[in-house]
């Protein structure tokens, strides 16, 4: 019992290290308006998600991107959450995460959203520490 705890711990740990990073790169690379955008759509997107499915929320960022990982909002919270899933995965960040669930079984499926779920809950509050949001406060 305690390895398996040990074990969550530490990959809490590398959560939290890792969404900092991307935190990180989005308050250095970024203007003002596309961090506020990008908190907003990281606060709302463990729900989109929950209602639509993981492969839904995927192609929604997908589609909001226009091909720019960049300096879109979309693209960067694209970015970031395929990076982290397909490490957790695959073992391999080159994978793209859309390509990988569409592929998966009803497990593999399930896995990588409890582990976007996961991940999200670190990027939405240290988007929320940030105080990253839109002028309406829109999760979307």
């Amino acid at each position: 019992m305690t390895d398996g705890l040990s074990r969550q711990q530490t990959l809490q740990q590398q959560r939290a290290a890792n969404a900092w990073q991307a935190i990180g790169e989005v308050r250095s690379k970024q203007d003002k308006k596309t961090r506020n955008e990008y908190g907003s759509l990281v606060r709302g997107l463990p729900a989109l998600i929950l209602s639509d499915g993981l492969g839904q929320a995927l192609a929604f960022l997908k589609a909001k991107a226009k091909g720019d990982t960049n300096t879109s909002a979309h693209g960067l919270a694209y970015r970031h959450v395929s990076a982290w899933v397909c490490v957790q995965l695959v073992g391999s960040a080159q994978d793209d995460l859309l390509e990988l669930v569409l592929k998966q079984n009803s497990h593999g499926y399930r896995q990588a959203t409890t582990e976007a779920l996961a991940y999200l809950q670190w990027i939405k509050r240290f988007a929320e520490a940030e105080n990253w949001k839109s002028a309406d406060g829109d999760g979307e």
